[in-house]
């Protein structure tokens, strides 16, 4: 038996944001307009109220109020994309790291690549801060919604936690 996938928008001050879910937890968090937005189809049924607590959050991350979501997750992926989504969740926020230290922090140093492959298969951006990985330099690099955006994120959680980001020139 398949169930209706309740899913919600929210705004917010990257767009809106596209929120599903499971009977289990919060499934997806997609930036309006990125990479790997799925859409709403049969099957599908809007319904904000699952997602209450998820909005609640949001806001209160975006006005500088949350460092760290505490929310249901229901996450479906490979072993390794699990490992990789649960060792971004580790980073403190308002810093980065490389690809290559979230490699090493999993155990499989030399593994970048396949590591920024699954960062970039995250699917509940934000709350699984997949914005805060950068180059081995300290560059932006790829995000599903946009270079801009993970900038704005990046210097959201720098106003609040510290200096602004300055990526190197």
């Amino acid at each position: 038996m398949t169930y209706p996938v309740p899913y919600t928008r929210v705004p917010s001050p990257l767009g809106k944001l596209l929120l599903t879910a499971t009977g289990h937890g919060l499934s997806g968090l997609y930036l309006e307009g990125g990479r790997h937005v799925p859409e709403p189809g049969p099957g599908w049924r809007a319904d904000p109220h699952p997602f209450r607590d998820t909005a609640r959050q949001l806001d209160e991350y975006f006005r500088g109020d949350l460092r760290r979501f505490d929310l249901p997750l229901d996450l479906a992926g490979t072993s390794f994309e699990l490992a990789v989504w649960r060792a971004l969740r580790e980073i403190p926020y308002g810093r980065t790291i490389s690809y290559g230290e979230l490699a090493r922090r999993i155990g499989r140093a030399g593994a970048a690549r396949a590591v920024g492959a699954a960062n970039g298969r995250n699917p509940i951006s934000i709350v699984i801060p997949c914005h805060r990985v950068v180059g081995a330099n300290g560059a932006l690099t790829g995000y599903g919604g946009g270079i801009d955006r993970k900038r704005a994120l990046l210097d959201h959680e720098a106003r609040v936690s510290g200096p602004p980001f300055r990526p190197p020139s």
